[in-house]
């Protein structure tokens, strides 16, 4: 893979255009970087030429680009650097663009509030289980000792819980909604 993966600091030129496609849904918008630098003769900070950039947010990312990012807002900016030359109007171009992998507020600026958005489609972050396996092995481990709340691993043991999902906290998995076999049935 020889793509060219660069991060932006900036700010959000434009407001984010949310658009559906049959590929699922894009966020697009413009991103503006203007560099600042000491000038040693004047003893004071100075801006440099703006850098104008499309980014574009894929998914599940761009949805939640739309309801995160306003005109202004600062912005550290991840991604795929891709440049373009077209010609318009008799002139040629040259535009820009970023394929946005990860988009966060710069911290340096102000604060945020993180929120965690629950997921419609849990089978596409979802892993696959086997469900006769993990069944078997709950009824395995709740026979054996009678009244499922013994202390050795499992479902129904006491103490700290087994993690199905080690990505997810104990507070996030102990809030997913659990099935027959132990296993977070609900989105994430």
């Amino acid at each position: 893979m020889n793509d060219t993966v660069v991060t932006l600091v900036g700010n959000a030129a434009t407001g984010v255009d949310y658009r559906e496609t049959p590929t699922g849904g894009v966020a697009r918008f413009r991103f503006a970087v203007t560099p600042r630098r000491w000038d040693r003769r004047n003893s004071a900070w100075t801006d440099g030429s703006t850098s104008f950039y499309t980014v574009c947010a894929w998914r599940s990312l761009g949805a939640n680009l739309t309801a995160s990012v306003n005109v202004g807002d600062p912005l550290v900016v991840h991604g795929r650097l891709r440049v373009r030359d077209e010609t318009l109007d008799g002139q040629r171009r040259t535009f820009v663009d970023i394929d946005a992998v990860s988009i966060g507020h710069d911290l340096t600026w102000g604060t945020s509030a993180f929120k965690r958005v629950a997921r419609a489609i849990t089978a596409l972050t979802e892993r696959p289980v086997d469900m006769s396996a993990a069944a078997s092995a709950a009824n395995a481990a709740t026979a054996g000792n009678g009244s499922g709340s013994g202390s050795g691993p499992g479902p129904g043991s006491v103490g700290k819980p087994v993690h199905t999902q080690p990505w997810l906290s104990e507070q996030d998995e102990s809030a997913a909604p659990v099935g027959a076999a132990g296993v977070p049935t609900g989105p994430l």
